[in-house]
């Protein structure tokens, strides 16, 4: 059996990858500063709350910023210098076919969740724990059907990454990503205790947290 335009079509996808990864990071990035100076311009108390210095939401921001810069560095770095690749730990099984093809997949479907919830909250949306609000709960949208539909898409964005680059450092990315999502989750929801009491236990009964 001939197996060499199977190996051509990996490496062709591969290639595709690495410029993709690249162009979409970088994307990310300059959508995310764009909207982040946009709804501070328009919203008078601001809309990024990372909390207290040291406190478990500030860790969790922390290790977002991190990370996101140090994923849009290696992207972007390894489009010009492919070596970079021999330094990642490349977990070789998993770098072709169909798992990378799944993976840019999923990374693209997950941000598009993610952006149209952002848009959907609209002015209710906030990074981190505004002490001052959110002045409503809400409940309505795909917040009927999870009340993390955000972090959901975030989270499906994170398993695409490893999938389309499978290495050690987007293994790393992923479980620090997960555990920081679902740390902040919780804070999150103690807060919502805290401010809508009985509304939002009739929401938790309702809707699960994920799915």
């Amino acid at each position: 059996m001939n197996y060499q335009p199977f190996i051509d079509d990996s490496v062709s996808l591969i290639e595709f990858t690495r410029i993709y990864l690249a162009i979409f990071y970088t994307f990310v990035a300059g959508f995310y500063t764009y909207r982040i100076i946009y709804k501070n311009r328009t919203t008078p108390s601001g809309v990024i709350f990372p909390g207290q210095q040291y406190c478990s939401s500030w860790w969790n921001h922390m290790a977002f910023k991190f990370f996101r810069a140090a994923i849009w560095f290696v992207c972007v770095v390894r489009v010009f210098i492919p070596e970079l690749d021999n330094y990642l730990v490349l977990f070789e099984p998993l770098n072709g076919w169909p798992g990378v093809m799944f993976g840019n997949v999923l990374l693209s479907a997950g941000f598009i969740l993610s952006m149209f919830v952002h848009f959907d909250m609209a002015s209710l949306w906030r990074s981190g724990i505004d002490p001052n609000g959110p002045k409503e709960l809400k409940t309505t949208g795909l917040y009927d059907y999870s009340r993390n539909p955000m972090y959901l898409g975030v989270a499906a964005a994170q398993i695409g990454f490893f999938l389309a680059l499978p290495c050690v450092f987007s293994l790393v990315c992923l479980i620090v990503g997960v555990t920081a999502l679902y740390r902040q989750t919780l804070v999150e929801e103690e807060h919502l205790s805290q401010s809508f009491s009985e509304q939002y236990q009739y929401y938790k009964q309702r809707v699960p947290r994920w799915l």
